[in-house]
């Protein structure tokens, strides 16, 4: 199925040709647009006083524009002492700007003034220009925005948040109809918070109409500028007629969580609840972190293309582009993994192939900084040795020591992080408002409110659910001498290399499912090095010699899904769902009853790399009632529960 999203690219820019904004949009002229700001949406939606003394505190906006309203607001969340713990600003945004463009209308609007600087911020933050929800993070990440590139008539739909205060921008309801339309208000009321406030600078008919219609109360107050009167108003429905509340923050007694495994999706899981100020008991059956799958020498990481940008395709970009982010902040606090250059290069299964995926991409208008179509010439230029075939590049991607990335994720938890080791987990228990952890020796080794499972195949059997559909895949490394085949980036296609500094190339991995040897195969690195010869030809020589040598390599296993997605969120309670089976047949996944506290972070296979950083966001979004930073039916596509759901539709569910 087609991205919905996907039309919405078409209008991007970001390859040298100049983003236009509309010349009635008043929100791109610098002309009074920071006192307006102040005016219309701060003052309108009682700002900074509701957010005062709040945990935290949700502004929805449609129409970021060149970001102004959300200058203003964080500047004034700067400025006040009892502001909110956290602030999220979630805004949508049909023509964004390039970021060039961006940085010169930034320095236009608020040049010589206070604002400045977080115009800057903003600047250089600014994500790359594909479709989808991107989260930027700002003073250490207790302002978030929260970025949906698309038409708000379509992204407002795949949202799921509380607002507490909306920031109701657009042009007149005359220029603009097909945003305020039912459809619209509906959306809004979905997700309005109890008395979630709201401000527009338009006072027509239609969006009077359509406000008192959805639930919204108003009232008309002087406007600002040119405009003779404003809305402002609340959310107080008279009926409750919504199907599902919006999230709210999972009630704990203390913010108090147990991860249970550090590879990669354990240590972002722990990362992002520190982040929040939660503090982390980490069990882990091994000596150290990342000892499994994540202990691999390197790992190389990519969005996966499709010629229809399948939803694969969409979370793989998600995951990638939040992944670039947090490690990037990571570095600047000082915590660096150990990284290769950036550059990735994917030879193309055949001619065919690389001609029809160069055409999609052009169709999606891909900006060439996410990823370029290469003819054979270039792609020998980017590997530095002779390639099979044509392909495409990431400039970005690249590979990176998971161990590293682990280590770096526990040190910035500071002292919110417990850890022990060679602790081997069982099962939990639920005991009052906590679930205990046991070991298999049946001693509690742990207790807590939230317990999440980020340990591969044992999670499903941990946790004692019955409808988890994942399988074991064994995966053999093959380490090639030094100084044979240096590559200058790593290629993948119908395998993946790559040169680690010590000029040793990595090569692999098998994908022997339900395979348990642990030992290394001869004919595993025969495999592994077969496959490479198919991009590279150069590998053909050395086959023999290769085949014959004794090579270094590692067997660790990794767990996949039925469905090749992996499980992320928030675990349901089977045995109520299965007790209600006749009447969650027909169920969405917010219809199911949830385990209170219980979340899964597993069966990641290759992509650890591209799903851990996203994945742990979800959780802990999920947990602390947070705008989540995907859209929902991605979510959904990777909800633990999927396949209970699935079991249910059926009428199979036991």
């Amino acid at each position: 199925m087609t991205d919905p999203l996907v039309p919405a690219i078409l209008a991007f820019r970001d390859n040298g040709t100049p983003y236009s904004p509309r010349h009635d949009d008043i929100y791109h002229s610098a002309v009074g647009g920071l006192a307006q700001a102040e005016y219309v949406f701060l003052k309108g939606n009682e700002l900074p006083a509701r957010w005062q003394k709040r945990r935290v505190f949700t502004v929805l906006e449609t129409g970021f524009g060149m970001g102004i309203n959300f200058l203003v607001t964080w500047a004034a969340w700067r400025a006040d002492p009892q502001r909110c713990e956290r602030l999220h600003f979630v805004s949508t945004e049909k023509h964004p700007f390039s970021r060039a463009d961006l940085m010169a209308a930034c320095a236009s609007a608020v040049a010589d003034t206070s604002i400045a600087p977080l115009a800057r911020e903003l600047a250089d933050a600014w994500p790359t220009l594909v479709p989808g929800t991107h989260r930027l993070e700002f003073d250490d990440g207790r302002v978030t925005l929260t970025l949906v590139f698309g038409d708000a008539v379509q992204t407002l739909h795949t949202l799921w948040l509380r607002a507490d205060a909306f920031y109701l921008d657009g042009f007149s309801p005359a220029k603009n109809p097909e945003l305020w339309t039912p459809a619209i208000f509906k959306a809004l009321a979905r997700l309005a918070g109890d008395q979630a406030t709201f401000a527009t600078y338009t006072s027509a008919g239609d969006v009077k109409r359509g406000l008192q219609q959805a639930g919204f109360e108003y009232r008309k107050i002087d406007g600002f500028g040119w405009k003779r009167a404003m809305l402002v108003g609340r959310f107080a429905p008279r009926y409750r007629v919504r199907r599902h509340e919006p999230p709210l923050p999972l009630s704990v007694g203390e913010r108090h969580a147990v991860v249970i495994g550090t590879g990669l999706a354990g240590c972002a899981a722990i990362e992002r609840l520190t982040a929040r100020g939660w503090c982390v008991t980490s069990l882990e059956r091994h000596a150290a972190v990342a000892r499994d799958a994540s202990g691999n020498p390197a790992g190389v990481f990519h969005p996966m293309m499709s010629r229809d940008d399948s939803v694969g395709s969409r979370i793989t970009r998600a995951g990638f582009l939040h992944a670039l982010r947090q490690w990037s902040l990571l570095e600047r606090r000082g915590h660096r993994p150990l990284r290769g250059p950036e550059g990735l290069l994917q030879i193309a299964a055949d001619e065919d192939e690389a001609s029809a995926m160069a055409h999609a991409f052009a169709s999606f208008a891909y900006p060439r900084d996410y990823v370029t179509p290469v003819s054979r010439d270039e792609a020998q230029r980017a590997a530095g040795m002779r390639v099979a075939r044509a392909g495409w590049f990431f400039p970005h991607g690249g590979w990176i020591d998971p161990a590293s990335l682990c280590a770096a994720q526990c040190e910035v938890a500071g002292g919110l992080l417990e850890r022990y080791f060679n602790v081997d987990v069982a099962r939990v228990e639920r005991l009052e408002d906590q679930w205990i952890v046991f070991d298999t020796n049946g001693v509690a080794v742990a207790g807590a409110p939230v317990v999440i499972f980020a340990n591969a195949h044992e999670a499903a059997r941990v946790a004692g659910l019955r409808h988890a559909s994942t399988r074991s895949v064994r995966g053999q490394l093959t380490l090639l001498p030094a100084g044979a085949n240096a590559l200058r980036v790593p290629v993948i296609g119908e395998g993946y290399a790559l040169t680690l500094p010590d000029g040793v190339t990595l090569t692999g991995a098998t994908y022997d499912i339900d395979d348990p040897d642990t030992a290394l195969r001869a004919d595993a690195h025969v495999e592994n090095i077969e496959r490479v010869a198919h991009m590279l030809p150069d590998m053909n020589a050395a086959i023999d010699a290769y085949a014959q040598a004794s090579l270094e390599g590692r067997v660790a296993f990794r767990c996949v899904t039925s469905d090749r997605l992996p499980m992320i969120g928030a675990f349901a309670d089977e045995s109520a769902a299965i007790h209600d089976a006749a009447r969650l047949r027909g169920a969405w996944p917010l219809d199911l009853p949830r385990a209170p506290g219980l979340y899964g972070a597993f069966a990641f296979g290759s992509r650890g790399l591209v799903w851990a950083s996203l994945g742990a966001e979800l959780i802990a979004s999920q947990i602390e009632g947070e705008p989540w930073p995907i859209e929902r039916d991605l979510a959904e596509a990777l909800d633990p529960a999927r396949f209970l759901l699935r079991a249910l539709r059926q009428g199979t569910a036991r």
